[in-house]
């Protein structure tokens, strides 16, 4: 192995982080960094510095950067009207940059050698940890125990625990989730167990942030959302931060079964893999911010915008957040966010979104125009026959030339 004198880990104080911070000291002798962050998983994060302190780590870092994740690299998405695939709202995609940008930043306060992560070697995160890595420091050493070590069952993972006395919630364990999941403040997400078989429906009992449709309050829930460029600054009149505006969201929107997803995605590394996700808030601030934008941006720019779209999701989900890019095509749509300004009101029932009203004093739309009433001559409806002969002039030649359509 290597010679390693430090290594910064992130540390979730579960049993496979666990594990490798033991894995770590005894395969590389050296010493290791842990790195827990709050970006609302839900979860107390706290517990794992005693979990830590236990395994005889020194340098523990437990941050909360929900803020953080909602400011910085959530609501850019969002201004980009952001899906993968037609449906995925990159839950857990968008939260690996920040978790690589502040591994490489630890490494670099406590002048670590080397990162590690839990990430296997079938998932995308593997790849979402170490592009960004390599992005922000070219020259430090990834450490992916998944791809070294023969530890490749849960079996095996709570005999090694047993052998270096590696404490276990066992009583956690026997109530543990059949599923594989990851949660942020922007989705949950569960793989594996039962979902391995695309035709089995997802188990009711499965859910943890939302309602079903069906059993969904039966009166509509209505919610007003304030833009300020691009962002949701204020909810029903009240100013929120972005991390409170999502999780205020977050709680609406499972109360009225709104955000669930079962999709079939096709991963980086090539293969295909089933996944359910519960992206409540998300699924609101898309549809409104969407709502928002058809009353402000120019067409040209907003199809534009749509148009660029597929290929910024897909930097995001295959890691490419820390790429010139991403970053050029985020300057490009920041741009065009700062005429999308106003409110939104969103009405939320039985699992639906649809926009209930829109208002802006950046609005491109003009009623005397748009009137099916008398527009007392603002509109001359005349100007529409040369434009029409002039955008068919070229298949009027080519229909002359008796060129036939098929």
């Amino acid at each position: 192995m290597a010679s390693l004198k430090k290594v910064v880990l992130a540390y979730s104080g579960g049993l496979d982080t666990s594990v490798i911070a033991k894995w770590l000291q005894e395969t590389y002798d050296c010493e290791v960094v842990t790195f827990t962050a709050d970006i609302g998983q839900g979860e107390e994060v706290e517990p794992a510095r005693a979990k830590a302190k236990a395994m005889g780590i020194k340098e523990i870092y437990i941050e909360d950067l929900r803020e953080e994740f909602v400011r910085d690299y959530v609501f850019p998405m969002f201004r980009a009207n952001t899906i993968y695939e037609g449906e995925y709202l990159l839950g857990t995609s968008i939260a690996r940059p920040l978790i690589a940008k502040r591994l490489v930043e630890i490494a670099n306060e406590t002048g670590a050698d080397a990162i590690s992560h839990g990430a296997t070697g079938k998932g995308n995160d593997q790849v979402r940890f170490e592009l960004g890595a390599y992005a922000l420091k070219p020259g430090i050493k990834v450490i992916a125990p998944w791809r070294e070590w023969d530890l490749n069952s849960r079996e095996k993972l709570m005999a090694y625990c047993e052998q270096h006395n590696i404490p276990v919630d066992y009583a956690k364990q026997k109530t543990k989730s059949p599923y594989s999941m990851d949660a942020n403040l922007l989705h949950i997400s569960y793989e594996g167990g039962m979902l391995e078989d695309p035709w089995e429906e997802a188990e009711e009992a499965m859910w943890r942030w939302s309602v079903s449709p069906e059993a969904a309050p039966d009166e509509a829930t209505y919610v007003t959302l304030t833009y300020k460029h691009g962002d949701v600054v204020a909810i029903n009149g009240q100013d929120m931060s972005p991390a409170t505006v999502l999780e205020y969201l977050n709680k609406v929107g499972g109360a009225n079964g709104i955000g669930r997803l079962d999709i079939v995605e096709n991963r980086y590394v090539g293969m295909k893999s089933r996944g359910c996700y519960e992206t409540p808030g998300g699924t609101i601030l898309l549809k409104a911010h969407r709502a928002i934008e058809s009353l402000t941006l120019d067409r040209e720019v907003a199809h534009l915008k749509d148009a660029m779209m597929p290929r910024y999701a897909e930097m995001i989900y295959n890691g490419y957040w820390w790429s010139p890019e991403r970053q050029m095509l985020q300057t490009a749509i920041d741009e065009s966010q700062q005429v999308v300004n106003g409110e939104v009101r969103v009405k939320l029932y039985k699992g639906n979104v649809s926009i209930a009203g829109r208002r802006s004093d950046d609005s491109l739309f003009d009623g005397k125009i748009a009137t099916f009433e008398d527009d007392a001559g603002a509109y001359n409806q005349q100007d529409a026959e040369g434009f029409i002969k002039l955008n068919a002039l070229r298949m009027r030649i080519a229909a002359g030339k008796g060129r036939k359509l098929r």
